[in-house]
């Protein structure tokens, strides 16, 4: 089921850019962003999601769209931005990403520029931009985690993933001691072990970066989210009633009832030296 959402008329000026990372592969991030997406377009928000794994990118994939142009496109100066747009489903915009261009494993100044540039002007007509970043903490992936008005870690109880979680966020504390960072453990056995995994995060957050982490919640494991990759459809449009369908509707209606701070639309260009990082000792806080 598909289908384009009203305009979501509440004033806001500029979208509310939240980049979604996770430091090690394999965690279902862009599983997580593109369920996000559809679940805040069902409540009539303007999504766009950013493929930002820009050389191997595969959220056109999961969603079973075969798009003519791509990033590497537009970054080239070959496109527009808005000439690569492809719609999703409910009206969720996707900008695609390349898959197997080397090039864009290092994005110049000057794809940069223009890569914001264009980003600016898309985020003028959207409630919310979702970036899927690459897995890692490669430069470009930490430009665009600093660029973000929100960033949000999804890991899981592997401890790999919660070490590379960790590091994501020392990464980013460091640059921007002020940058919102939430987390949300994907494919947890149940309540406990979410709140299991975020309390190890953000005690290590608080201790040696002297900051705290928001908590998203849980998406819990669900089969049906397997079923529903192989369909190439969001699990909150094939299977909404699942337990991971309802927890992916939960997750955006938290998202959509956080004060959108003004809505900043995305700035890649890094400020110069000697700008403030921002303030330390941000205080735990949750989205509900």
């Amino acid at each position: 089921m598909t289908g384009t959402p009203d305009t979501n008329q509440g004033g806001r000026r500029g979208a509310v850019t939240i980049a979604v990372t996770s430091g090690k592969g394999g965690v279902g991030k862009t599983s997580v962003v593109v369920n996000l997406a559809v679940a805040l377009a069902r409540l009539r928000h303007r999504v766009a999601i950013l493929d930002a794994d820009f050389g191997l990118g595969n959220v056109d994939v999961l969603l079973g769209l075969a798009p003519t142009w791509h990033l590497g496109h537009m970054l080239n100066g070959e496109k527009e931005l808005e000439d690569i747009v492809v719609q999703g489903p409910f009206g969720v915009q996707i900008i695609p990403a390349s898959s197997g261009l080397r090039d864009l494993a290092a994005l110049t100044e000057r794809q940069w520029v223009r890569l914001s540039e264009g980003l600016q002007r898309l985020c003028e007509n959207l409630d919310y931009l979702l970036i899927d970043t690459a897995a890692g903490v490669s430069n470009n992936v930490v430009q665009l985690l600093l660029g973000a008005q929100r960033v949000v870690v999804v890991t899981s109880l592997e401890p790999s993933a919660m070490v590379d979680a960790y590091a994501v966020i020392k990464i980013v504390t460091t640059a921007d001691a002020g940058k919102e960072i939430s987390v949300l453990v994907n494919g947890a056995r149940d309540a406990e072990e979410g709140d299991l995994v975020y309390r190890q995060l953000d005690v290590a957050a608080t201790r040696f970066l002297r900051r705290g982490l928001r908590y998203c919640g849980h998406v819990p494991y669900d089969p049906a989210v397997r079923e529903a990759v192989l369909m190439q459809r969001p699990i909150v449009d094939h299977r909404p009633q699942s337990p991971a369908g309802r927890s992916f509707r939960i997750l955006a209606t938290r998202i959509a009832g956080l004060d959108p701070g003004g809505g900043q639309g995305m700035r890649l260009v890094p400020p110069g030296p000697g700008a403030p990082a921002g303030g330390a000792g941000m205080e735990v806080q949750r989205c509900a």
